[in-house]
């Protein structure tokens, strides 16, 4: 179980990895990638060029160097730490070099800084070391460092911002503030730019500045280019003192004088012709002039002054120098006779001759000397020096070999050897002496190329295995593996050139050009050439084969008029044939009423129809009723089958109600139907008394008839007045046209007063009454509120006096229903 687990952890560890290797694969070769990540990288150097190119109003053209460093960061791969050799990526601590700009890892600067400290301060003792700064030098410039300035931390290119940020749309390891670094040479200003890698560009600021001669006026120029020249003559004394500077206006001292001219020689005696910027010169000559002593001359070349006084004058000493003689300058100083003594080559023995000319001879005393690695002892002349035949068996500061040195004294040399080790690079092996401690960086540089090799990029040797190639904006001129005379425009690139899109040009058998894109070499998956063993096997990935596809079906459209004539539809070609459109036929049939139903067909043309509306053979035939409308208001239908041509007269009978809806009609359909307003009338009319209901309530005097009944009723009715005493008979369409009225008379006006005030005395005595009950009430209320006994209470009587009305009412009454009566 543990074996097949591990088994299956490498499995899917081996499985991630390739993914991984053909996801990087793909996205390297992806060209919108590229595109994408160049546009990203162009807006970036925009917005970091902004300031500056603001103060030069775009002009750019001094920005070339630090924009190919700001591309190297950009790049994959560009940037490689020479200690590793290894690429620098976006999320690592780098440190720059202010000397060379070149960007290492801080972890590598800063073991490099190390051992080369170890390595210089190694051959000191314990009592000197710590004594003296010794610096450390750049790995590529070998600019050098106190060892004070080794890097500990990681900051920005500016270093403003410590561990500064990933940001995206930021130049790598860039904090995205103001550079503000002084630019070199100092002028007192300071970058524009964005924090960014390499040299800060020439300072644009405008600055006024006059020329190197002072002699122009001062004008505006950018400070970088503030020393400028007006190409007038200089016109400055020259140091001959006679002549003037004839160049024009020029930076720094004036050259020397260029004119020639005769010129003496220090001592006077010879003249030459010598350039006006060397006046003094000496000749070969000795001097020769007889000293004071008068008994030699001057042996000096060429001088100036007086030649002083006779050397050989005044005390002379012996060549030992231990007497002193005062002679003539004629004569030579005799030897004292004394021992020399002088301290011989030896440094030990003193010369043994007497006061001798010349100089002293070799020691040649006997004496026991050690020889150099002070081993061994030997007598023997002291000139000679005594070396041991034993060699030395220290290991020298390589630390590797021994140094094998005859009689060496302890002070061993440096290795002789060469180091031989195999550098980072892989490719090179390390060209110095035998040494300490890690290798110095390959300095050599290889030359990645494209696929045409037109476009090369220098890299540190050893990445040129790893990094990408160039992108080549040359033309691929690889020649075309399809059909076509030429391929499509693509740049230079590497493996097979990409699928041909142009369009295929094949004639088809019908004569038309195949549109689709070229598909001589499409990939085609093949299925089922490989046969499991078993389920415990894992399906392998399907493979692909190259090949050439046949050209498909032909799509070009073709106008198609379908089987019935209906519509014309464009079909492709390799399918242009007639075709039903699923509508119906639609041909008049013969019956001249209906069309075909018949899903669209082919329809025969008859001999001589020339009509391509009318039916054939092929097209149904009509089985339906006739449904021809007939004369208004005949509801039958044509007895005949569908037939073309008007239908024959309805001599049906109508059933028919009158007027009045109380009798029943047999009429002929054909005499309704062609009567007009007034012979319809007289035709549904049944000749008797209308039986409708007069509005006024009287039945109606005319004959059955249409419409509503007149208005003008004769019958004789009963007119009464408001009070319903007099009466008259009057025609009723007069009474309800409201021209006639019955007005009251005095004698039912003066009935109408009496009424009324016996209505009032009613009305009085009933108030009376009632405020009478009230009071009996209340007093009936209070007598209850004096608290008497019940045994001594007794029964107020009260005596109600009847009202007049009570009194008479009777004696009235009688005579008014009496009148009543009368009147009706």
């Amino acid at each position: 179980l543990s074996s097949q687990k591990k088994f299956d952890e490498i499995k899917k560890a081996n499985q991630a990895a390739a993914k991984k290797l053909v996801e990087d694969q793909f996205s390297s070769s992806s060209e919108d990638d590229d595109e994408d990540a160049e546009v990203k990288q162009g807006k970036i150097l925009a917005k970091t060029f902004t300031i500056y190119t603001s103060q030069t109003d775009g002009d750019a053209s001094e920005l070339e160097r630090t924009r190919q460093y700001m591309n190297e960061a950009f790049q994959s791969g560009a940037m490689t730490c020479l200690i590793c050799i290894a690429s620098v990526k976006r999320n690592q601590a780098v440190w720059s070099c202010c000397g060379c700009f070149c960007i290492f890892h801080l972890v590598c600067i800063q073991k490099w800084a190390k051992d080369s400290l170890f390595l210089v301060s190694s051959p000191l003792t314990d009592d000197d070391f710590g004594k003296k700064d010794y610096p450390w030098p750049c790995p590529k410039c070998r600019f050098e460092y106190k060892r004070s300035e080794t890097p500990s931390r990681y900051y920005c290119y500016c270093g403003k911002v410590e561990n500064p940020t990933l940001d995206p749309w930021l130049v790598p390891h860039s904090c995205g503030q103001i550079c503000e670094r002084e630019f070199k040479p100092s002028c007192g200003h300071k970058c524009l730019l964005l924090c960014h890698p390499g040299p800060c560009p020439p300072c644009p600021k405008m600055v006024t500045t006059t020329c190197h001669c002072k002699k122009a006026k001062p004008v505006p120029r950018r400070c970088s280019a503030k020393e400028w020249s007006c190409r007038l003559p200089c016109g400055r004394t020259l140091l001959c003192g006679q002549h003037t500077c004839e160049n024009s206006c020029h930076a720094g001292d004036c050259q020397p004088c260029p004119r020639v001219s005769k010129q003496r020689c220090i001592c006077g005696r010879h003249t030459a012709e010598r350039l006006c910027a060397s006046p003094q010169w000496r000749c070969d000559q000795v001097c020769g002039k007889p000293l004071p002593c008068g008994n030699h001359t001057c042996e000096q070349v060429c001088h100036a002054g007086p030649c002083g006084d006779c050397p050989r004058s005044g005390k002379r000493s012996c060549p030992c120098e231990k007497s002193k003689f005062t002679l003539p300058c004629t004569e030579d100083v005799p030897t004292c006779g004394d021992s020399c003594d002088k301290v011989l080559e030896c440094g030990i023995h003193k010369c043994s001759q007497r006061c001798h000319r010349g100089p002293c001879e070799i020691c040649r005393q006997e004496v026991e000397k050690q020889c150099r690695c002070g081993k061994h002892t030997k007598r023997m002349p002291c000139h000679k020096p005594y070396l041991c035949e034993t060699k030395c068996t220290k290991i020298r500061d390589c630390q590797k070999h021994q140094c094998r040195r005859k009689c060496c004294s302890g002070n061993c040399p440096p290795c002789d050897q060469v180091c031989g080790r195999t550098l980072g690079c892989r490719n090179h092996k390390c060209p110095s002496g035998c040494h300490r401690g890690s290798c110095n960086p390959c300095p050599e540089t290889v030359d990645v190329k494209c696929s045409c090799g037109k476009t090369v990029i220098k890299v540190p040797c050893g990445r040129e295995r790893t990094i990408k190639p160039p992108k080549c904006k040359q033309l691929c001129s690889r020649p075309p593996t399809c059909h076509h005379s030429t391929q499509e425009k693509h740049y230079c690139h590497f493996g097979r050139c990409p699928p041909c899109r142009q369009s295929c040009q094949k004639t088809l058998t019908c004569g038309h050009l195949c549109p689709v894109p070229c598909h001589d070499e499409a990939l085609v998956k093949q299925t089922g050439l490989h046969q499991s063993a078993g389920p415990w096997e894992q399906p392998s990935e399907p493979a692909f084969i190259q090949t050439a596809l046949p050209c498909p079906p032909c799509e070009v459209p073709i106008p198609v008029e379908c089987l019935g004539q209906h519509e014309v539809s464009p079909l492709p070609c390799h399918s242009a044939n007639p075709y039903s459109c699923k509508r119906f036929c639609g041909r008049l049939l013969d019956c001249q009423n209906h069309t075909c139903m018949k899903e669209c067909h082919h329809v025969t043309k008859l001999n001589g129809s020339a009509d391509g509306k009318k039916s054939g053979p092929e097209c149904s035939q009509c089985e339906e009723e006739c449904t021809k409308s007939r004369l208004p208001g005949c509801p039958h239908r044509c007895v005949l089958p569908c037939h073309p041509g008007d239908c024959p007269s309805c001599l049906q009978m109508l059933k028919i109600k009158c007027h009045c809806k109380l009798s029943i009609l047999y009429i002929e359909c054909l005499k309704l139907t062609c009567a007009d307003l007034k012979e319809k009338e007289l035709l549904i009319s049944c000749k008797n008394q209308c039986p409708k209901e007069l509005p006024c309530g009287h039945r109606c005097k005319e004959v059955c008839h249409s419409g509503s009944c007149p208005l003008n009723c004769s019958q004789k009715v009963k007119l009464r007045c408001l009070c319903k005493r007099l009466k008259k008979e009057i025609q009723c369409s007069k009474i309800q046209e409201g021209q006639v009225s019955l007005e009251c008379d005095a004698l039912c006006k003066e009935m109408k007063r009496k009424a009324s005030e016996i209505k009032e005395a009613e009305a009085k005595a009933a108030i009376e009454e009632e405020k009478r009950r009230q009071q009996a009430e209340l007093e009936a209320f209070e007598n209850r509120l004096k608290g008497r006994r019940k045994n001594k209470r007794r029964k107020d009587e009260v005596e109600v006096e009847q009202s007049s009305w009570q009194k008479y009412k009777n004696l009235i009454m009688l005579p008014m229903f009496g009148v009543a009566v009368v009147m009706v």
